[in-house]
């Protein structure tokens, strides 16, 4: 039997359907959540850029009344970063990946400071102390050193970071609103108990839902974890599969959307980090090798490619969107997008007197990554 092969435009135009990029969704936020399964969340007002681009309407205090109200939360979980959840997942999905975090602490300098440590009472240990508040890191890190004298305090509290569920908690990832990291268990915050036995295929089949077709390699680097070709070869009978133009093969639901490839893609502003340039192995789909450092920017597609990178600079009583395209933008295209970064500062910076969008000159160089400090 032909297996149909899927071009680089047909696989950009279902990920762009899946991720309601090509139409704005009319549904809730939470619902939004859960069909992306999580949400970058480094940066504490990105999820709020990503429902924005997304969902019809949406407004901050939605989101904002989800966190307070305890029906979302912060916390690392797939790749060991920090992503928004629905508190339903946070308890029904972490077990997956607590495994990966473990292992991620053992190769760490943090797991190598505190070798042949029993992690036991240091677990019991902090639970107690973000039992009697949520703690930062830092102080977390400095009451666990009274206790074990001889361990680097840095290293007791990162190991906590990586063995136990943690919550980063309000008024951090509030709209509008400032405050340190503090912390505090998943099971504290949300008064239950992780689900022990999460779905590992229910998992893998709302990826697909959001981010197919893909590769058994697109699942891992999504979800940072390893062996998953045993985990979907049974459920090959239930999945439609496809081969891309380099011959691999893709898995995907039975009804996910394949729109036509030449469907016309409106522009999209997408936060920092978001998951869409980060969900598949082969991230080509929707932006070329040579720009894949951006993703430490704010985004901009344009025909459903990463097209610029912005910024948004505040000022007293002003707010001035910067666009830095990649490549020429046609005139229709600098039409089109100048309207939709000012719906982006209508959202973002409602309350600047003035706002102003301003496309400067293509990038001469390609982005690079980022230098880490010392």
């Amino acid at each position: 039997m032909t297996v149909q092969v899927l071009t680089q435009r047909a696989l950009n135009r279902a990920l762009l359907a899946r991720q309601h990029l090509l139409q704005r969704r009319q549904a809730s936020a939470a619902d939004e959540i859960e069909h992306l399964v999580a949400m970058q969340a480094q940066v504490p007002n990105s999820p709020y850029v990503g429902l924005w681009t997304r969902l019809e309407g949406f407004q901050h205090q939605e989101l904002a009344d989800l966190i307070d109200e305890r029906r979302a939360v912060r916390l690392g979980i797939m790749r060991n970063t920090l992503h928004l959840v629905t508190a339903r997942d946070c308890l029904g999905l972490q077990a997956l990946f607590q495994p990966f975090l473990g292992r991620t602490l053992l190769t760490s300098p943090f797991g190598r400071n505190l070798q042949r440590m029993d992690t036991a009472p240091l677990i019991a240990q902090a639970t107690a102390l973000m039992k009697a508040k949520p703690r930062t890191l830092a102080e977390l890190g400095t009451l666990l050193h009274t206790r074990w004298p001889e361990r680097d305090a840095i290293s007791l509290a990162y190991a906590i970071r990586h063995l136990v569920p943690l919550i980063q908690v309000p008024p951090r990832g509030i709209w509008g609103k400032r405050g340190q990291a503090t912390w505090t268990t998943a099971e504290l915050w949300l008064g239950r108990p992780l689900q022990p036995k999460p779905s590992l295929n229910g998992l893998i089949k709302r990826y697909l839902e959001a981010f197919g077709p893909a590769t058994v390699s697109d699942i891992s680097a999504w979800s940072g974890l390893t062996a998953l070709r045993e985990a979907v070869e049974p459920l090959r009978p239930k999945l439609r599969t496809f081969r891309d133009e380099r011959g691999r093969e893709l898995f995907d639901v039975p009804d996910g959307p394949l729109p036509d490839p030449h469907i016309p893609a409106p522009p999209r502003f997408l936060p920092e980090y978001d998951n869409l340039l980060l969900g598949h192995d082969d991230r080509t789909r929707v932006i070329d090798h040579a720009y894949r450092y951006v993703i430490f920017a704010g985004t901009l597609l344009v025909d459903g490619f990463v097209h610029a990178t912005w910024t948004i600079q505040r000022a007293r009583d002003s707010a001035v969107l910067t666009i830095e395209p990649l490549r020429r933008l046609a005139k229709s295209d600098r039409i089109t997008v100048t309207e939709e970064g000012e719906r982006l500062l209508n959202f973002a910076a409602s309350g600047a007197g003035r706002r102003d969008v301003r496309i400067i000159a293509v990038a001469t160089t390609p982005p690079q990554a980022p230098q880490l400090r010392r």
